[in-house]
């Protein structure tokens, strides 16, 4: 391998110049857009130079760009799509709700039905309410405790990405010596300066450090939220003792326990906590909820949710005029039944094999990484040594990710910018191992550019 830097720039350069070839079309749409929305996008996970990818259609596994280019879809919108795209059974759903109206001023059944699924499924949701976003989710949770706690600041992990809430908008991807904890660093430009006294930062997996800072400052905590799979931080799961720490410090303190499963919601029919055999005191979800359309909920103890009670003098007001669209539960609901235990074993079971996979092309091709992951989700890393936390996977040179996610798309993989993956049920053991091949190839291509 080589020592020049300028190696992997000019492979880079390569790489956009092979893109641009096989994209003409999103290129022409890409300037197009830079004349009604401020950088050509209106949702900044989906832009990567040289210019974003213009989906055209989607069936399954398959993602058709506009050009023509068919690829293996292995984010799934950042694995909302647990199904694939277009399912048959989700999609009838939708359009039989539509046609009696997608939208009511009104409380539906189908509305109800969904929050019985949820609730059956995760025994700690004792009630529900829904909302439009992950972020909307987090933010409801969040308020209500600090409205049940009488207490306002909450803790949350280095690396943990909570959605696009100002609060929790703190340390998601600080450098990777960032601030002594449980000092956070804002990570948008905009956020108010006196949020970081309001939010503590400890180190994901670290029980000692994290004990300490609730010990120190639980007269001031309504909440700690945390991730049992951190997803934006680098697809790495939780240490059971450092979730069964985390319970019972903050049984101990009156602290609510938040466990953000938007992404890991997934794992198991229960959630993660099925696995991890922890009950939080309240739990947010989204995405493969919603069977592919805007949708977030959270949910928890009967005594902390009563606090959205509309019959209460003393109540939180929880509006939004498209909490619990009928379509949205429709779809939602579609995609829960599909969700069996069997489907969602097989697609854990897919996401080993794409994990050791992967593991093993870092191995043949020489090349020093990892492969994280649980179940389903999965995320290479270019390290050497264990990702245990935000500050593991942050010391990753940050040409890996561009260099890669660019790469895989010439292979034809669509994936996370991150270099992220998730398994829809619409995936075997073919389209596993051909993923696996496409990475294989494109570490071999690495090889020749990469700087020691």
């Amino acid at each position: 391998m080589h020592d020049e830097t300028s190696s992997i720039d000019g492979f880079e350069q390569r790489l956009r110049e092979r893109f641009r070839a096989r994209t003409s079309r999103s290129a022409a749409l890409y300037a197009r857009a830079l004349g009604s929305l401020p950088g050509g996008n209106t949702r900044t996970s989906t832009f990567f130079r040289p210019h974003p990818l213009f989906a055209d259609r989607a069936e399954g596994c398959r993602l058709h760009d506009v050009d023509g280019n068919v690829y293996l879809d292995l984010l799934n919108n950042f694995t909302s799509l647990i199904h694939g795209h277009a399912h048959p059974r989700v999609t009838a759903a939708i359009a039989t709700q539509a046609a009696k109206g997608t939208v009511y001023a009104a409380p539906a059944e189908v509305q109800l039905a969904l929050a019985e699924e949820i609730t059956r499924r995760v025994p700690s949701m004792q009630r529900v309410r829904f909302a439009n976003s992950g972020t909307e989710a987090v933010m409801n949770a969040l308020r209500v405790a600090r409205a049940f706690t009488g207490r306002s600041k909450f803790l949350k992990m280095e690396g943990g990405y909570h959605g696009s809430y100002d609060p929790v908008e703190i340390s998601i991807a600080p450098g990777p010596d960032g601030p002594v904890w449980p000092a956070g660093e804002p990570d948008e430009i905009g956020l108010s300066p006196a949020l970081t006294s309001e939010v503590l930062v400890a180190p994901f997996n670290d029980l000692e450090t994290t004990l300490g800072l609730i010990e120190r400052h639980h007269k001031d905590l309504a909440a700690v939220i945390v991730e049992p799979v951190m997803g934006a931080g680098g697809m790495i799961p939780a240490d059971q003792r450092f979730l069964d720490g985390l319970r019972q410090a903050t049984t101990a303190h009156r602290i609510v326990l938040i466990l953000d499963e938007i992404i890991s919601f997934r794992l198991a029919p229960g959630g993660a906590q099925q696995l991890y055999r922890i009950e939080p005191d309240l739990t947010t979800i989204g995405k493969i909820i919603g069977g592919g359309l805007p949708i977030g909920a959270f949910g928890g103890r009967a005594d902390i949710m009563a606090l959205f009670d509309p019959r209460r003098s003393d109540r939180m007001t929880h509006a939004g005029t498209f909490n619990g669209s009928p379509i949205c539960m429709a779809a939602g609901l579609a995609s829960l039944e599909l969700l069996t235990p069997a489907e969602i074993d097989r697609i854990n079971r897919l996401g080993d094999r794409l994990r050791d996979g992967f593991q093993a092309a870092f191995t043949a091709t020489g090349v020093r990484g990892r492969a994280t992951g649980h179940g389903s989700l999965v995320q290479t890393h270019l390290v050497d040594g264990e990702v245990r936390n935000y500050r593991d996977g942050a010391r990753a040179p940050a040409w890996y990710r561009r260099v890669t996610h660019l790469a895989l798309l010439t292979h034809g993989v669509f994936s996370g910018w991150r270099t992220s993956f998730n398994i829809s049920t619409a995936m075997g053991e073919t389209e596993t191992d051909e993923a696996i091949a496409a990475f294989q190839g494109v570490l071999g291509e690495l090889v020749a550019h990469q700087p020691e």
